[in-house]
């Protein structure tokens, strides 16, 4: 049985590499290989660099945590960013931060000017430009390629990713073995042009807001709050959180698998590394495969359980032969959860907070992995490394059991497009962007016979309603009239009530017209909208001076 519903043959013809046909995708995609050879040579150089500049090991594993620590920090208010903004402009933005960064970290390098602590915070500034491009990025996947594709191209993502993986930490240490690690820092500077170059040429049709921006920090709630109203987007969330928290020995106790288990040397160690990215490229070549025919909630449960038999195998193999087979297997479950989970929050989310639903994914996906590695290491240290391994194999094949408690959505392709209002509100009112509270009230009339089954239905409503900004949602009924059912919610202010409106999708109506199915007067629902007035809120006087003078009516349907 599909797993996402009826999809055109002719449209998923060419499997994993179709959406290469699609010439801006290819194009965006081929550049994206060399930028993340380039980050991965940037770890690779920094962390020698370090070596010669301190010989301390904290300040050694301090790269690492340089360039992971804005993945965390920069990616949800970039998120926001690219929601509000040309996704291009965005992308193209961080790139070029990113790319000015290392060139002048490569500068100061050739002049012997470069400590420990300035190593680190340029990583620092390197790793925020690319947190900062990455949402755009994988927001603008959908623009680039139909929808029919879009499981495939978020796929030959993650492989863009796991190519440089499985091959650049070894090529950068050649690098740094033949000139040095100062060149690295200007290699990873021109690798970044390509993609740069690659978003430029890409005419993307930028339609822009009939509504001023919102406020940074407004967007990052309003995608914060949708994220956990949308019960699609949060099981997906926190399922890839437990998963990150349970999985993340394979990478993070790697050397010492190594050497402890294998009794091996650093080449062991990126043997087994490059088993696990093998298995994470070969992985995500299948990704639109198994989507056509198992659920994505099965697929995660058997993805979990084979993550946590190679995991427990690892921890009991003494054979590098049979350690780097399920190593391949961890790469591969590891990759195809996470695409799979990617591609149902990149479908559940409607344009307008796409990239705020995908900056917390990657959130997600990175604290569960950082602090899964930490919990791991130090029941490493306690015990020794076979039993974290093993015990990190149980808890990985305990998740599929979530499940049954925290189901994933269904992958039936929802309308997640904004449609437009049919109808606009009187407003007597001198209302600027800026004025508020606004009260909105929805009168509804109900057989009481029926009440039971319409207070099911605006349970709903109210899901929707928190989703796109509604604030102190809440439902009552008339004592004295048990068929009088008033619906009430706040917006912040009028410019928050208009951007409301504008993010309805055909979904929402679908909701709206269940609810409206239990009126009795038919679709003529009773809306009264209100300004608030709190105490202490009014002017003094008529005449007071007010600079948000200008008044804005409602723009548009």
């Amino acid at each position: 049985m599909a797993g996402n519903g009826q999809v055109d043959q002719e449209e998923t013809a060419g499997g994993a590499f179709a959406p290469l046909r699609e010439p801006v995708f290819c194009r965006i995609w081929s550049a994206s290989l060399f930028s993340n050879f380039g980050q991965l040579f940037l770890g690779v150089g920094a962390a020698w660099e370090m070596t010669r500049l301190s010989s301390s090991p904290s300040m050694v594993a301090l790269v690492q945590t340089a360039m992971m620590v804005p993945l965390m920090l920069v990616t949800l208010p970039a998120g926001a960013i690219a929601d509000m903004f040309d996704r291009r402009r965005i992308a193209m933005s961080g790139l070029g931060f990113s790319a000015v960064c290392a060139a002048i970290l490569a500068g100061i390098s050739h002049f012997d000017l470069v400590t420990p602590w300035l190593l680190l915070a340029f990583c620092v500034m390197i790793g925020a430009g690319v947190a900062f491009y990455s949402p755009s990025w994988q927001a603008s996947i959908p623009e680039q390629v139909s929808r029919a594709h879009l499981p495939a191209a978020v796929a030959l993502g993650t492989i863009s990713y796991n190519v440089a993986r499985s091959f650049g930490p070894a090529l950068g240490g050649l690098i740094v073995v033949l000139y040095g690690a100062r060149s690295v820092f200007g290699m990873t500077s021109l690798l970044y042009l390509p993609l740069m170059v690659a978003f430029f040429l890409w005419r993307r049709e930028h339609v822009p807001s009939r509504l001023p921006p919102e406020r940074i920090d407004r967007a990052m709630i309003g995608g914060a709050r949708y994220a956990l109203h949308a019960p699609a987007i949060r099981t997906a969330l926190l399922r890839v959180l437990c998963f990150g928290l349970t999985t993340a020995t394979a990478s993070a106790l790697a050397p010492l698998i190594a050497k402890d288990l294998l009794h091996g040397n650093a080449a062991t160690f990126g043997i087994l590394l490059g088993a696990q990215g093998v298995g994470a490229v070969s992985g995500a070549l299948f990704v639109s495969a198994i989507r056509e025919r198992i659920s994505t909630e099965m697929a995660v449960r058997i993805f979990a359980v084979g993550s946590g038999i190679a995991l427990v195998g690892i921890g009991f193999s003494h054979s590098l032969i049979l350690t780097c087979a399920a190593f391949l297997v961890v790469g591969a479950c590891n990759i195809l959860t996470v695409a799979m989970l990617n591609v149902t929050v990149q479908l559940s989310a409607p344009r307008w907070v796409t990239a705020r639903a995908l900056s917390l994914f990657s959130s997600a996906i990175t604290a569960g992995i950082g602090i899964g590695a930490w919990g791991w290491g130090v029941v490493a240290g306690e015990y020794s490394v076979a039993f974290a391994v093993i015990a990190s194999g149980i808890a990985v094949s305990a998740t599929a059991l979530l499940g049954f408690v925290l189901p994933l959505a269904s992958d039936q392709i929802l309308d997640n497009d904004s449609v437009e209002l049919g109808h606009e509100p009187e407003v007597e009112l001198a209302l600027t962007m800026r004025s508020g509270p606004i009260v909105v009230e929805v009168d509804y009339d109900v057989d009481p016979d029926r009440a039971r089954d319409f207070y099911g239905a605006m349970m709903k409503m109210q899901g929707m309603r928190k989703r796109i900004g509604a604030f102190q949602w809440s439902i009552a009924r008339d004592i004295a009239n048990p068929a009088l059912w008033t619906e009430r919610y706040h917006c912040p202010t009028w410019g928050d009530y208009l951007r409301m409106r504008d993010r309805y999708t055909q979904a929402d109506f679908v909701i709206q017209a269940e609810v409206d199915a239990f009126n009795r007067s038919g679709h003529a629902r009773r809306v009264r909208r209100r300004l608030e007035r709190p105490f202490g809120s009014v002017r003094w006087k008529a005449d007071s001076y007010d600079p948000h003078q200008e008044t804005i009516g409602f723009i548009g349907p």
